[in-house]
């Protein structure tokens, strides 16, 4: 859990944008996880395995009936207040992102995933990969003005 707890918690914030929701998502993984009984084939694929169950576990909180019916309190950009109005940008442009594409910008950015792994965690053609972060970036860049 120390080695994973970061990075499932930041994918479940990406996901949800609410910090409580992120809380039990982030303990359902957990549990999932020590429930979890087959041998894992490398750290790899441990990590993998907890990224596409927190992904699935977010996908299923947002679908969920109370979540449809309800407005969250509190939002990812309310939170982090700490940080330097460069970064907030860049965190709100990748925000305002297709699900689809700031998923993939977040697992090969900030994770450090290559297109080829991201295509095997969402299930994707690597080429699918490669176009989304190339409109991702593209997308950036307009709402970003930069190079």
């Amino acid at each position: 859990m120390e080695q994973y707890a970061d990075t499932v918690r930041r994918i479940c914030m990406l996901h949800l944008k609410n910090a409580a929701d992120s809380e039990d998502v982030f303990q359902d993984v957990f549990l999932k996880y020590a429930l979890h009984t087959a041998p894992f084939e490398s750290p790899e694929h441990e990590r993998a395995w907890l990224l596409r169950v927190a992904i699935n576990a977010c996908k299923d909180v947002r679908r969920s009936f109370f979540r449809s019916r309800t407005v969250p309190l509190d939002t990812l950009l309310d939170q982090p207040a700490a940080l330097p109005d460069a970064h907030r940008e860049v965190l709100e442009a990748v925000l305002a992102l297709p699900e689809k594409y700031r998923t993939a910008i977040y697992l090969h950015y900030y994770e450090g995933y290559a297109a080829p792994e991201i295509g095997k965690l969402l299930g994707r053609n690597v080429n699918t990969i490669y176009t989304w972060l190339t409109r991702a970036r593209q997308m950036l860049k307009e709402q970003l003005g930069g190079e």
